[in-house]
């Protein structure tokens, strides 16, 4: 058994798990690299389709690419999609010009609540990786959230030996990870093993790409030749640049992340 073949075996006794023992899950799809990776690993556990809600928050600032991505692909795959918006903060205008983390919050989280009360979901998986980001680090594969969606990242279960807690106070909101343990590296070189589709915007255009997306005002490029997997893959192999050096949020204040994720942000 291979790297590879540990962490999807992983992965889809966490899938399989979360459907076995939550009442009423959905899956978030951003539609960037991993939750791409997620949904592959999704039609593997359950045989070719995907047997709960597939959520994408639309804050109507993603790359027009990534939109297109989104409907081609659910309609492919047949995805069971559902889309929803804080239709309120739009129409007042919310926008980055507010503040990188107000508008995060404002479209992405409160966009996101809105949605899980409006269907009454008891558990989300998302797929975030601990490598990604610092905050992400202190993450668990089935982490309790509170009555409005917010994470205490100061008091989460223990899940030591890849023993994980699933039985939770009722009316307990969860959120599920199964990509927890998987690195960039992984995530491409499944990819490649896999020949899973992309967006292309990681792909270099006139020496940039994309190696993390989100929104088009607040998600920068990096300098790149990589133009194929094989070649973002050695990339990756000796760059020391952050994932998330082009994210434009986390750079607004030293604690911005944490905050956004205490809230309830993906």
């Amino acid at each position: 058994m291979t790297d590879l073949d540990a962490l999807e075996a992983q992965s889809i006794y966490i899938l399989r798990e979360a459907f076995n023992r939550l009442d009423k899950i959905a899956m978030l799809w951003s539609i960037g690299k991993d939750s791409n990776v997620m949904l592959w690993l999704a039609r593997k556990a359950f045989f070719g389709h995907v047997p709960f809600p597939v959520l994408h928050v639309d804050t109507h600032h993603k790359i027009p690419e990534m939109i297109e991505f989104r409907d081609r692909v659910a309609k492919e795959w047949k995805l069971p999609l559902i889309i929803g918006e804080n239709t309120a903060a739009l129409a007042a205008g919310m926008g980055p010009h507010e503040g990188r983390v107000n508008c995060c919050t404002a479209l992405k989280t409160d966009g996101l609540k809105a949605l899980l009360a409006e269907h009454g979901f008891t558990g989300v998986i998302a797929g975030i990786r601990r490598d990604e980001e610092g905050t992400r680090a202190k993450e668990r594969v089935f982490s309790p959230r509170t009555e409005d969606a917010g994470w205490d990242f100061k008091d989460q279960p223990p899940e030591f030996w890849d023993q994980f807690k699933t039985d939770f106070a009722p009316g307990t909101h969860l959120r599920i990870h199964p990509l927890l343990a998987w690195s960039e590296l992984d995530v491409w070189r499944y990819i490649q093993r896999e020949e899973i589709p992309m967006v292309s915007l990681y792909f270099a255009k006139d020496g940039k790409r994309y190696r993390s997306l989100g929104c088009a005002p607040c998600t920068g490029s990096v300098a790149s030749t990589a133009s194929t997997v094989a070649e973002i893959i050695e990339e990756l192999e000796t760059t020391r640049i952050s994932e998330r050096s082009g994210r434009a949020q986390d750079k607004e204040s030293e604690d911005a992340f944490e905050r956004l994720r205490a809230g309830g942000y993906m």
